[in-house]
């Protein structure tokens, strides 16, 4: 995911990069983690690739918490041979991904990558990824066209918007059988590709489209569009700044209709920018079960992590992606190309999702563990509605 269009980065260098050499440590016996547990990689670090400051923030911070979790984890029960966790703020912005992504690669002692959190700043940064061998998995960048690049290094650990916009569509005609709908996006690499993919299912419902841009504040052309065109639906494709700034001015306007929207804006920052009574009734989808509700210890153990805080959107998720390279490390994989062929051949189910993360050849995830949530804002709070069915 993330806003702006994706800029052209060309000629970007990357020099006298030298793969592998990471030091190993001996780390005692065997293990639980289905390895060999005769040498653990010690001294590397896992980066998170996202925005943890600016507009994204929201959904940045709660992908990150869940990596830290699980690399604080890793550390607590592996003193002696301890991952350091390396955070490379994007602010969802492609124009600072490649300068941050050169910068990852360039440090040796990276060896994966969790994101980048955005399909804009992929977009950019992957091909500096691929250059270097740093294998990626990203958490939420929805965008089908990222495993078409022929990057060996991308793994993706959710459904693409081509399982979450049809899905969306599904709900606006099935549940809320929305006979007139609006499409709005911000023509972001995620915003827009999602919104082409809802408006597949819709067709002729679909009474009447429009764009907007990232940051923009004033909305009133598109709100008289919006409430001339008589639709009950609007599916907005794009983050949560921009969406709870339409629908606050379109409420405002009068317009009585339901927001449907996607992952980008599924954050309770939606509900603030928005304010409470405008948020009301709003429907989120996101290609992944709520995070309060995950397996197992997590949403106890995030919580006792983070001030007592409701694990977010893909904190789940990135959590347990997280973990898939601490074993990885754990069965002594030190080298960027050691680490790529354990993702590679990975399968086995995340702790906290119940996902079992296999990756296809493109690193799309396999698609019998993919699913669709629909969400809704209730009393102030994002909680989950429904879980889609597959067409």
């Amino acid at each position: 995911m993330r806003q702006k269009l994706a800029r052209a980065f060309g000629g970007i260098a990357i020099a006298a990069l030298v793969f592998g050499g990471a030091a190993a440590c001996q780390a005692g016996e065997d293990d639980d983690t289905g390895g060999s547990g005769t040498s653990a990689a010690c001294g590397l670090k896992i980066g998170f690739f996202g925005a943890l400051t600016g507009d994204a923030a929201g959904l940045g911070i709660h992908m990150r918490n869940g990596t830290k979790l699980a690399i604080d984890q890793y550390n607590k029960e592996n003193a002696d041979c301890t991952v350091e966790l390396q955070e490379y703020d994007s602010q969802g912005d492609p124009a600072k991904a490649p300068a941050l992504a050169t910068q990852a690669a360039g440090d040796q002692k990276v060896i994966a990558i969790i994101g980048p959190a955005f399909s804009g700043e992929s977009e950019v940064a992957n091909p500096i990824f691929q250059s270097a061998t740093l294998p990626i998995i990203t958490p939420s960048a929805t965008r089908p066209s990222l495993s078409t690049k022929g990057w060996t290094i991308f793994h993706r650990g959710v459904g693409n918007d081509e399982s979450q916009g049809p899905a969306a569509g599904r709900y606006i005609q099935n549940v809320m059988k929305a006979e007139k709908v609006y499409v709005v996006d911000d023509q972001s690499a995620y915003g827009a590709g999602l919104a082409d993919e809802v408006k597949k299912v819709l067709g002729a419902a679909v009474v009447g489209t429009d764009k907007v841009q990232v940051k923009q504040t004033n909305f009133s052309a598109v709100v008289t569009k919006i409430r001339g065109s008589g639709a009950t639906a609007l599916f907005f494709g794009g983050y949560y700044t921009e969406a709870g700034l339409l629908l606050k001015q379109l409420k405002g306007a009068g317009w009585t209709g339901t927001m449907v929207a996607g992952d980008g804006v599924n954050d309770a920052n939606f509900v603030s920018v928005a304010g409470q009574a405008n948020a009301e009734g709003t429907i989120l989808t996101c290609p992944c079960a709520p995070a309060t509700a995950a397996k197992g210890t997590f949403v106890t153990d995030y919580k006792a992590a983070f001030d007592n805080a409701e694990p977010g959107t893909y904190a789940d998720v990135s959590y347990d992606i997280t973990k898939i390279v601490l074993e990885g490390l754990k069965d002594g994989k030190a080298t960027r190309a050691d680490m790529l062929a354990w993702i590679n051949g990975y399968n086995k189910a995340g702790p906290a999702t119940g996902v079992t993360y296999k990756f296809e050849s493109n690193g799309e995830l396999d698609p019998t563990q993919v699913i669709v949530w629909a969400f809704k804002v209730q009393a102030g709070k994002v909680v989950p509605d429904v879980e889609i069915p597959k067409a």
